[in-house]
């Protein structure tokens, strides 16, 4: 049988794209390569939101030259949004592709593996707009006790800086019985965790019911059983008082909430297209804190926009200083062609990107360091994920607030019987990133 390698980069639906793309090749006959061997089909799903995710495909794929000579006959496709930005053009750079597909025909696969196959040509095939949602294909789980459910695809916000509403196309929502559906089989199936994938959950059923229903979905999955639920994305301006108090009073609904701010100075947000002020977004976590007591809060960052002045910067300080972020994920502005930022005058020169960068980083370090701090001496349940990557004999896992912790086996046990249990942790030390602890119950393997 020919084996296969889905290499992924970028957001969480990569991550369930990659999924279904390995569930069509084995519904093909395609089995995983093993660890440490080429395999005879490699698919990459790709990212282009920024620069450094087009530099990765590229050395990557590039790499794969000398496997091309003494294998001419291994294919390699490009998908995901950097496919469906570039389509052709990527043959012109990297002509050892073999196919090159987008983000509204990733069902095609199969098909389009097998007409590179017998052709002596590339396959490229990239649609305009979809109407198929990738979660009807069959998937392979990456985790038995965890699933990605897409609740919307695509963005109708166009924040000036976005590639994403042009190479996933305009918001679409699946029909809420479809998802309630799914996510009563992933249950009987045995999952303990479900994350609800969208660009913009908050707004999820605005084109199909006239308005958002994202509370009534969080409530509608609840009620399957499932023990735990995640969510990403939520945007500021759409994150409603109904879905703040389904996240207060549903126990499966985890105490975390990723909220992008971007930036805290009101110039820069309005050059952003991003719809709120600093200040709108402050009494709104405000809010959050008040409902829910615990809360884990992260946000992206973008340093360096496009006419970025000092006090623009200090004015995100001042929001990541206020909003008590246990994560946050920052990055320097990289122009999007296709992006109406792209062609703003201005640019921040990037020894001055650098600096404030880096003054960001400490003060989000020390902020993740002070949320973790309470948390020592409690007892957290822990969903077991698996061995820490840097010692088989500790457990690794995540908290209702998505905190990594790390912890020793119990004797006698092996960790890969407890991956999907939940364990009582009792927290001893904290980092930055991770927490440390003693396993103090399980659920019976």
């Amino acid at each position: 049988m020919t084996t296969f390698e889905v290499r992924t980069f970028g957001c969480q639906m990569n991550k369930h794209d990659s999924e279904r793309v390995a569930g069509l090749l084995r519904t093909q006959g395609f089995l995983p390569a093993e660890e440490g061997t080429d395999a005879d089909v490699i698919v990459f799903l790709t990212c282009c939101v920024r620069e450094n995710a087009d530099e990765r495909l590229q050395g990557q794929v590039a790499s794969l030259k000398a496997l091309k000579a003494v294998a001419p006959d291994t294919l390699i496709a490009v998908g995901g949004c950097i496919g469906q930005r570039d389509g052709e053009i990527l043959l012109r750079q990297l002509p050892h592709v073999d196919v090159v597909f987008g983000t509204h025909n990733l069902g095609r696969l199969p098909e389009l593996l097998i007409r590179a196959r017998t052709s002596d040509v590339p396959v490229v095939e990239v649609l305009d707009s979809g109407t198929d949602f990738t979660s009807d294909l069959p998937g392979e789980r990456e985790h038995p006790w965890h699933a990605w459910v897409p609740i919307t695809v695509g963005c109708d916000n166009f924040c000036t800086y976005c590639i994403v509403p042009y190479v996933r196309g305009r918001e679409r929502s699946r029909e809420m019985d479809d998802i309630v559906a799914q996510c009563r089989d992933l249950v009987a199936d045995g999952v303990r965790e479900i994350t609800l994938l969208g660009q913009n959950v908050n707004s999820y059923g605005r084109d199909l019911y006239g308005e958002p229903r994202f509370a009534e979905t969080l409530r509608a999955v609840a009620a399957t059983g499932i023990d735990r639920i995640r969510f990403a994305t939520s945007h500021p301006k759409d994150l409603s008082n109904e879905t703040i108090a389904a996240m207060a009073e549903l126990p499966s609904v985890c105490a975390a909430l990723h909220l992008p701010v971007q930036s805290g100075s009101n110039r820069i947000l309005e050059a952003m297209n991003r719809r709120y002020t600093a200040e709108e977004y402050l009494a709104l976590v405000k809010r959050l804190y008040a409902a829910i007591p615990g809360l884990a809060l992260s946000t992206d960052i973008i340093v360096g926009f496009p006419g970025e002045t000092e006090e623009d910067f200090e004015a995100t300080m001042h929001v990541v200083r206020e909003s008590r972020y246990a994560q946050a994920f920052t990055f320097i502005y990289s122009p999007r062609e296709g992006t109406p930022a792209a062609l703003m005058d201005n640019p921040v020169p990037r020894e001055v990107t650098q600096k404030r960068f880096d003054r960001l980083v400490k003060a989000v370090n020390e902020g993740a360091r002070e949320y973790n701090k309470p948390l020592v001496g409690t007892v957290q349940k822990v969903l077991v994920e698996g061995t820490s990557k840097r010692d088989v004999r500790v457990l690794a896992g995540r908290t209702q607030g998505n905190k990594v912790v790390h912890a020793p086996a119990p004797n006698g046990v092996d960790i890969s019987q407890l991956a999907g249990k939940f364990a009582d942790i009792r927290i001893e030390e904290s980092q930055t990133w991770f927490l440390v602890g003693t396993v103090e119950g399980y659920e019976p393997t």
